[in-house]
């Protein structure tokens, strides 16, 4: 461990005596680490602005819980956080409801109190960041239904829908207490929405369609697809990491012990006699 400012960064990434930089931070650092990096390896795991389909056949109750946790453990602040969440027509209204009332039922406060669900921004000017991109999605014509009040580093807990796709709460990576709901009607259309992002982390379906499940996973341009329950779920064993401005390799124990590895073959000829 070596605490330093980041003008250290500089170093440790031209210095040929470190063999690779791996980097875990926001995509426009990241990717300038790496164009000065030169011939050593690189490991990136950037941003993310992550999504959530939730089909007809899902069990409403279980989506809520999950879908709660997904986007604001941690306040929000995680690169794999719920930040759209795409729902069938057929369940919209009903499952709009239920994570109102949730979301808007989460304590905001201390942190040191067991109540608390939504603790502070990492900071102010993160806070006051956040809350412009709100206040100008809601300019936009996207719809309030729940939170968006912010005290200091503190802001709540934020659902929005009818929000343009073009908006930065939707297309940028938020990484904080908001998500934003849409509905559509086709499967295939759901799944192009999910990929239309420069971003590709993890993506969330709930669905018990096996044939749907194999869909996404052929077709969600993402470094991981989890089944049955929010993008958000990771393991520190598994193959973590992402496409596109979303980064390059894997963590997760093993493969990160194999991107770090150089492979090198002896080979030895024995002479005839």
């Amino acid at each position: 461990m070596l605490p330093c400012p980041r003008s250290g960064a500089e170093l440790f990434t031209t210095d040929d005596r470190l063999k690779l930089l791996s980097f875990t931070g926001s995509p426009e650092v990241g990717w300038a680490l790496k164009a000065r990096a030169g011939k050593k390896p690189v490991v990136l795991e950037l941003g993310g602005n992550a999504a959530v389909i939730v089909e007809p056949d899902a069990d409403l109750d279980d989506c809520v819980e999950r879908i709660l946790f997904g986007a604001f453990y941690q306040s929000g602040q995680s690169c794999i956080g719920v930040q759209r969440i795409l729902i069938h027509d057929a369940i919209y209204d009903a499952l709009r409801e239920r994570l109102v009332g949730a979301t808007a039922a989460l304590v905001m406060g201390d942190p040191k109190e067991e109540s608390t669900f939504i603790g502070p921004m990492i900071s102010e000017q993160e806070a006051v960041r956040l809350d412009a991109w709100i206040q100008s999605a809601l300019g936009a014509g996207g719809t309030l239904l729940c939170g968006g009040r912010r005290e200091g580093a503190m802001l709540e807990a934020t659902l929005l829908e009818n929000v343009p796709d073009e908006a930065a709460v939707v297309c940028q990576e938020a990484f904080g207490p908001v998500a934003v709901l849409s509905r559509y009607s086709d499967f295939d259309a759901a799944l192009a929405a999910v990929n239309d992002s420069v971003f590709g982390l993890q993506a969330g379906v709930f669905t018990r369609d096996l044939y749907k499940a194999q869909k996404a996973w052929d077709v969600l341009e993402v470094g991981g697809v989890v089944i049955g329950d929010v993008p958000s779920w990771r393991v520190d064993h598994m193959p973590y990491g992402g496409v596109k401005d979303s980064g390059i390799g894997r963590e997760g124990i093993r493969f990160a012990i194999e991107d770090m590895t150089e492979v090198r073959l002896m080979v030895v000829r024995t002479p005839r006699s």
